[in-house]
């Protein structure tokens, strides 16, 4: 299946079906106010400009594509996509750290509300429009937030791509909890080395590379120092929020966005299913869907096959 969602004919036709990309009914009844939320300034990886290489490959003037990570990720979980995109699209690539992950500042609440606010507030900083949005997971219900917001200026975005996730909600994954659990527990038992904090996740989690990956956000002491692990993210303010992170912001039938919009899913997570896909319908009416051979983390497990399905203008 090739995705037509990024060929200049399908966006042709769509413009045609579709004179503004956003409609919204009903939705400043329900939409929260992204004025009053504090937010802090979103760290970020660009190409070309933080990354070598690819600069001459890259034509600033372009529109940009934005990646946002998923809970417990960072920017550096899409460096190899990112680069192959720059590569084959010519477009300026943005990989973002969300509040409270990566090098991004750590400020309570984590709620989709002010992880939404942030992002406005990062769009409008770095004067960014006709956006190609990407978001795995927690930053697919980013991405989603963003695109349905009224306050949003129309030209923002111009394409929705969302991986395994659906605008839903309910209790949050069991995994995740237990993954916040251990890391809580080896920070306060005092663990000093990886090695120790491989066996203790390993428990909680038989996948090597999930482990691997909770274990990016590990901060190991300089040997000999008698220093413990800490971790790059605030545990308990993670922990604290976790029931909102299962949330959505909006209500079905409240909002709408009619931009092309392509939910992107693994076959053997149950993240989306029968049950919420008609819901993510009703949010964005012009959505298409693809499934891939792949768990919760398609763009890790799938690389190739994303990139080779997408086609960017």
């Amino acid at each position: 299946m090739s995705l037509k969602i990024f060929s200049s004919r399908y966006l042709h036709a769509q413009a045609g079906r579709h004179a503004t990309p956003r409609n919204i009914r009903r939705g400043y009844a329900t939409a929260f106010d992204v004025s009053s939320i504090e937010t802090v300034p979103l760290r970020f990886e660009k190409i070309p400009a933080t990354v070598k290489g690819l600069s001459e490959s890259v034509d600033s003037n372009l529109p940009p594509i934005v990646f946002l990570h998923g809970l417990l990720g960072s920017k550096r979980n899409w460096t190899s996509i990112s680069k192959n995109f720059a590569r084959s699209s010519r477009r300026p690539v943005y990989a973002i750290d969300l509040r409270n992950h990566g090098d991004s500042p750590h400020k309570r609440p984590h709620t989709y509300e002010a992880m939404t606010a942030d992002l406005f507030h990062f769009f409008q900083t770095h004067q960014l429009k006709d956006i190609t949005l990407i978001g795995h997971s927690m930053g697919g219900k980013v991405a989603m937030s963003m695109a349905l917001h009224p306050e949003l200026p129309k030209d923002t975005i111009s394409e929705l791509i969302v991986e395994d996730i659906a605008p839903s909600r309910g209790s949050l994954s069991s995994d995740f909890r237990s993954y916040v659990e251990a890391m809580r527990f080896m920070e306060e038992s005092c663990v000093k080395t990886r090695k120790e904090a491989i066996e203790i996740l390993s428990k909680t989690e038989k996948n090597v590379d999930i482990v691997n990956f909770l274990l990016t956000n590990l901060i190991t002491p300089r040997s000999g120092s008698g220093d413990s692990v800490q971790f790059r993210v605030p545990l308990d303010a993670l922990h604290d929020h976790l029931d909102d992170l299962g949330s959505f912001p909006y209500n079905p039938g409240d909002v709408e966005w009619n931009g092309p919009t392509l939910f992107i899913k693994g076959n053997k997570s149950n993240y989306i299913n029968k049950n919420n896909l008609p819901i993510a319908q009703q949010f964005f009416p012009n959505m298409k869907s693809l499934t891939l051979d792949a768990s919760h983390w398609v763009h890790a497990e799938r690389l190739e096959s994303i990139c080779s399905h997408s086609r960017f203008r």
